[in-house]
């Protein structure tokens, strides 16, 4: 997957991605169904057209959009494949929201705000604030789409598969591992094609997101440190779901 650019991650976005991203991704309980939503603002409803989808460091918002609508695809094909192995019924995230402004889409009743992409489990959706979104798609590169949508949507995996961890930092790390599994398997398998340096710009990618060192693992929120972050995605990269902890 040709991916992240070749920019670096620790420049002037860097801030605002560990800002952002630190609280990334809650699966929380009880959430509800999107409020205010735009009609027609969803990128999902464009399908990938190659069967291999690369992501090619491209820059122009309806690039971005069809990064998202082939993350979405490629993330659906993976677990639809692994649920069928399972012998499990697999169904897909109801939809992928963008939105524009801070309350312009509600969870539980609590309004997203800006800066920030989260999975809601009762109405089953994820939405991310598309300005943000395509700011570190321009900043840190393509790749950051398909890792974002990978995360979230191994949070809509886990509440389909009824996992739910005592302490955030461990539903965290469950899905930083899930996203890496979804990747790399996507990679072996043809369905996603990599580029020569997108293994490094991973790396740097994910730890930006890391916690910051002095945040105890044990506290609401944490996702962990960058280097535990980044070891459960490569381990779920390089050795799929069994280093996941899926039970």
């Amino acid at each position: 997957m040709g991916a992240w650019s070749g920019r670096d991650a620790r420049g002037p976005l860097a801030g605002l991605l560990v800002a952002a991203l630190v609280s990334l991704a809650c699966a929380g309980g009880g959430l509800a169904e999107p409020e205010g939503e735009r009609p027609g603002a969803n990128p999902s409803a464009a399908s990938p057209g190659p069967s291999a989808t690369r992501a090619d460091s491209t820059t122009s918002v309806a690039e971005f959009k069809q990064d998202v609508a082939d993350a979405q695809a490629v993330a659906e094909r993976y677990w639809a494949a692994q649920f069928k192995a399972s012998g499990k019924r697999f169904a897909p995230i109801r939809r992928v929201t963008p939105y524009q402004r801070a309350g312009e889409v509600s969870c539980g009743g609590q309004p997203l705000p800006r800066n920030n992409a989260v999975y809601c489990s009762q109405g089953d959706f994820i939405a991310y604030d598309v300005a943000w979104s395509v700011a570190a798609f321009r900043e840190v590169g393509d790749a950051f789409v398909f890792y974002l949508l990978g995360h979230e949507y191994a949070h809509g995996i886990q509440v389909r598969l009824g996992i739910n961890y005592s302490f955030t930092i461990q539903q965290e790390l469950q899905a930083d591992c899930m996203a890496g599994a979804y990747l790399g398997d996507s990679v072996r398998s043809g369905d996603l094609s990599l580029a020569e340096g997108d293994l490094d710009e991973f790396r740097e990618g994910v730890a930006a997101v890391g916690d910051d060192p002095d945040q105890p693992w044990f506290a609401e929120g944490a996702h962990g440190t960058a280097e535990q972050r980044t070891d459960m995605f490569f381990r779920g990269y390089e050795r799929s779901l069994k280093e996941c902890d899926l039970g």
